[in-house]
């Protein structure tokens, strides 16, 4: 999946046919199998591909509908100015390529994200919040925490083993672009939240056990948020690594919120804290 040298958008040939070995490669990345095979990812729509050709994470090839190409004009002259591969197709392929019941007119190929845990570390040091996934499934869920950490301004998201692949079509639609904005990476949260924690950060975790309300802990002070599986919760082995444990009170009959919903409320409510503290 190399960059081709291109010309001038819409002067290639179309691609229509479902045995090209193209369109097969783009096929592949559906799967979480074919994303970690060649590196890559999909992301389909104007929005997302407009925020991956602003982002760090350059697009390797931009594909869009031969029979819709005017809707995406600005995307390919932008491209086209980047050196992006522009590369028309016909409506079959879209529909074969993309994950969405009615496809968009583009989607894009793009390089995995290239941060690591470090990068975490680092920003910690500047008073940084983190989010941390653990074993989380649903990739909505996960889509929606990694957009709620951008729009608190958090520092990164950090995924540990079992969490839902960050490239699943479904969880980099969920995220809006948000995961353009802000360091996504994965990591064993055993090597990691003890890293942190050694370097003054507190390690807060969502929990019913010696917990206190989210609204009186502390979150001014470097802080990496573990937020767990939506039936398990966190696991008792990143459990033990916890420094605090936080809940949400409830005046209402509901028994719980749903993952996502849960660390937005916290994240919102450190939000809240850190900008009273300024």
């Amino acid at each position: 999946m190399e960059r081709k040298g291109t010309g001038r958008p819409g002067a290639e040939e179309v691609i229509r046919s479902l045995q090209n070995p193209r369109v097969k490669q783009w096929t592949e990345l559906q799967s979480r199998k074919g994303r970690e095979k060649t590196g890559r990812f999909v992301v389909e729509g104007h929005h997302l591909v407009q925020e991956a050709l602003q982002s760090d994470a350059m697009p390797d090839t931009l594909v869009y509908s031969a029979e819709r190409r005017d809707s995406c004009r600005e995307l390919l002259e932008e491209a086209a100015q980047q050196g992006i591969e522009c590369v028309p197709v016909g409506e079959e392929v879209l529909a074969k390529c993309t994950d969405t019941g009615t496809p968009q007119p583009v989607f894009a190929v793009v390089p995995k994200l290239s941060w690591r845990p470090q990068d975490l570390l680092k920003a910690s040091e500047q008073g940084g919040l983190v989010v941390v996934v653990d074993g989380m499934q649903d990739p909505g869920n996960l889509g929606t925490i990694i957009r709620s950490a951008d729009a608190v301004g958090a520092s990164g998201v950090l995924l540990g083993k079992g969490t839902v692949d960050l490239y699943n079509p479904k969880t980099v639609r969920s995220t809006m672009g948000s995961m353009f904005h802000l360091p996504v990476v994965q990591g064993d949260l055993t090597e990691w939240l003890p890293a942190a924690a050694e370097r003054g950060v507190q390690v807060v975790s969502t929990s019913l056990q010696g917990a206190v309300s989210c609204y009186e802990h502390d979150f001014r002070a470097p802080t990496w948020f573990v937020i767990g599986n939506e039936g398990q919760g966190v696991s008792p082995e990143v459990q033990a690594l916890a420094q605090h444990n936080v809940l949400i009170p409830m005046a209402g009959r509901a028994e719980s919120l749903n993952a996502a919903m849960a660390a937005t409320v916290v994240l919102f409510e450190a939000m809240r804290q850190r900008r009273m503290g300024e």
